[in-house]
């Protein structure tokens, strides 16, 4: 799963220690956000592992049995992709070209109406969904559910919750839909209703920049043999999503997990990249496109 990022930290904490195992390939790959500077004279202290570890399908989620809404949204999915509408807005939120639009978010309870979309999201995941400096919501999803709600005369409501949240939100009918970079799976088809996919996802590790463990790789199967060789070494991970299934495991999604390797959730990824600038992972797993706007943000 799965964005401003505002972290607490100066960028002169830098790590002290240089962790040493095998080898793998690194990358940076950098998703700009409103904050990037892109500025040449940054300071590198956290880095992406440019392996892909998943492979995924991002879609929309609204409650078993609505398929009215699932139909309506696929369509017009196909119509702004057929139009280059959608291409425009991914452009723009992945290579920083157009005017990015920000929304407001309901801070009050909100009456699910025949005449309001109700959009439950979970920020910050730029550059699917986060909160901008003038305190407004950005992203991937929230532009597209603004289209959607234009197109079919609806006022657009959305509400910032928990990850967790959003499922059980739009399952109870508080929200029609939730948007915000979820992974469609078996296990949660069987429960919910999702529209087409809109974009396909992985997850990568974020590590240290002085983390040369990972030096050379190039496979999965590269990548996971450095993880299997670590010892007691923590890895953070955005709560409910689908890093912390990998590293911990999960049967129904596939992922044996790392028994080696003890998993730390966190609330988001950014707070989870916060503790390993601070020391206390050994590295982070998340999205690709958070993990690049993340790592831009915090070497910026």
């Amino acid at each position: 799963m799965k964005k401003i990022i505002t972290l607490i930290l100066a960028l002169t904490m830098l790590f002290g220690a240089t962790l040493t195992l095998s080898s793998c390939n690194l990358g940076g790959g950098n998703n700009n956000g409103d904050n990037n500077n892109g500025g040449s004279n940054a300071t590198e202290i956290v880095k992406v592992v440019d392996v892909k570890l998943t492979d995924e399908e991002y879609a929309f989620v609204a409650k078993k049995g609505n398929t009215t809404l699932v139909s309506s949204f696929n369509a017009f999915l196909s119509e702004i992709k057929s139009n280059g509408s959608f291409d425009a807005l991914v452009a723009k939120y992945f290579e920083g070209t157009g005017e990015k639009v920000g929304y407001n978010v309901t801070t009050s309870d909100v009456v699910n109406t025949d005449s309001n979309l109700v959009v439950v999201t979970n920020c910050p995941f730029e550059p699917f969904e986060y909160i901008g400096d003038d305190g407004k919501i950005y992203g991937l999803d929230i532009e597209i559910a603004a289209a959607y709600a234009k197109a079919n005369n609806l006022e657009l409501v959305i509400k910032n919750i928990g990850f967790d949240d959003i499922f059980t939100q739009v399952d109870a009918g508080y929200a029609d839909i939730g948007m915000a970079g979820i992974t469609v799976s078996p296990d949660r088809a069987d429960l919910y209703e999702f529209t087409d996919t809109y974009y396909n996802a992985s997850q990568k590790l974020i590590v240290s920049a002085d983390n040369t463990d990972f030096d050379n790789c190039k496979t999965v199967e590269d990548v996971e043999n450095v993880l299997s060789a670590l010892t007691g070494k923590k890895i953070g991970f955005q709560n409910g999503t689908t890093g912390g299934m990998y590293v911990v495991g999960d049967e129904d999604w596939g992922y044996a997990g790392f028994a080696n390797i003890n998993g730390v959730g966190y609330a988001t990824a950014q707070e989870a990249v916060s503790d390993l600038v601070n020391g206390n992972l050994y590295a982070v797993i998340v999205d690709e496109a958070p993990a690049g706007a993340i790592v831009n943000a915090v070497n910026n």
